[in-house]
């Protein structure tokens, strides 16, 4: 048995499909970048260097009250199944599962919080929660930062405050980030104009697996991009302020698209129902697309039998290392389309 395997039991706490605004905000999340006084960032660190931070910070994170009776993992002990499963879940980084020698995560109750320990920064502390919920994840986050301020000495300037081993985030640290539902912005074609938007208000926008990923299944990832010069509660404050104007905009489109094509949109998403329902072969990308349509229907009340939080799930159920995970056994390309089809018509049959 892997030590990740409890994990596929549980349903993670973003993807619970409650919360503010949880219709169009899949989830909210914080991360802290951190890095250990007067020792080199994880790149330029040497083995033996990148080992004695690994054991000072797998006893200062040991020893945070909120992170007692949570499952550590080391990231060399498991294997690259395991590893992109993590990642599925987002639980770590893409970069945290290279090099995995002397990188470990630790994972909180729920998966609510997350540390990864020497990826880019020495400690990248992360929490999520469903729905638009910033300022409950940034206080959770902050009681960690807190803890672990009392067990590790982290590189701090008055002048430049936390530094990071990325300019970006040298500063607070602090990337705040939402997972936005944005298919009616991106059918009546006005998403361009909207990220194009965020971006000159200092946003940043990726896809569901972050840097370097598509907006698959019609998820946008919007972020801060710069933390320095700005106290957290004004990035927050700022970043919560254009969620709001994004989730006002696809409301409106949602309510144009009823108004003028209700007909196409009742068609696209019972399509999409349909295919899901009897497709017996289907990859990642065209299950993405049809779970995106199925959960505008369920989202504007067109579909009742499922609920969101079902959908939710079937985004990363349906993913290579859960289905495989699932199975408990290596498949190919062509085994999970089977096996991904198979999970979905047993799940919307409600099994």
């Amino acid at each position: 048995m892997s030590q990740v395997d409890p994990l596929l039991k549980q349903t993670c706490e973003w993807l619970r499909g409650t919360g503010p605004n949880s219709d169009i905000v899949m989830s909210s999340r914080i991360r802290l970048a951190r890095n250990l006084d007067k020792v080199p960032f994880s790149h330029w660190a040497s083995k033996k260097q990148e080992k004695e931070s690994l054991e000072a910070l797998e006893q200062a994170v040991g020893a945070v009250e909120l992170l007692h009776h949570s499952l550590y993992v080391r990231m060399g002990d498991i294997d690259d199944v395991d590893k992109q499963f993590l990642l599925e879940r987002h639980l770590v980084s893409r970069e945290h599962i290279l090099r995995p020698e002397f990188k470990a995560v630790v994972i909180g109750d729920k998966e609510i919080a997350s540390v990864m320990i020497n990826e880019e920064d020495h400690l990248r502390i992360q929490v999520m929660q469903s729905g638009m919920n910033l300022q409950e994840c940034w206080r959770i986050a902050c009681r960690l930062d807190d803890g672990l301020h009392k067990k590790a000495k982290f590189a701090y300037t008055p002048e430049w405050g936390y530094l990071t081993a990325c300019p970006t985030n040298t500063g607070t640290g602090l990337r705040a980030s939402v997972m936005l539902h944005l298919p009616s912005l991106v059918m009546t074609k006005q998403i361009t104009r909207v990220l194009q938007a965020i971006t000159k208000l200092g946003m940043t926008a990726r896809g569901l697996y972050g840097e370097g990923t598509e907006a698959d299944g019609n998820f946008f990832q919007i972020s801060n991009q710069v933390t320095l010069g700005s106290a957290e509660e004004d990035i927050i404050d700022n970043l919560e302020r254009i969620i709001r104007q994004v989730i006002g905009h696809e409301e409106n489109a949602r309510k144009t698209l009823m108004k003028t094509n209700r007909e196409v949109l009742q068609d696209k998403i019972w399509r999409a129902h349909g295919t899901l329902q009897s497709a017996h072969i289907i990859n990642t990308k065209e299950t993405m697309s049809l779970l995106s349509m199925v959960r505008l229907g369920v989202d504007m009340g067109s579909i009742l039998e499922i609920d969101r939080r079902a959908v939710n799930e079937l985004f990363i159920l349906t993913q290579p290392a859960h289905l495989q995970k699932i199975e408990g056994r290596l498949l190919s390309s062509a085994q999970r389309d089977v096996k991904r089809a198979y999970l979905i018509r047993r799940r919307l049959e409600g099994k």
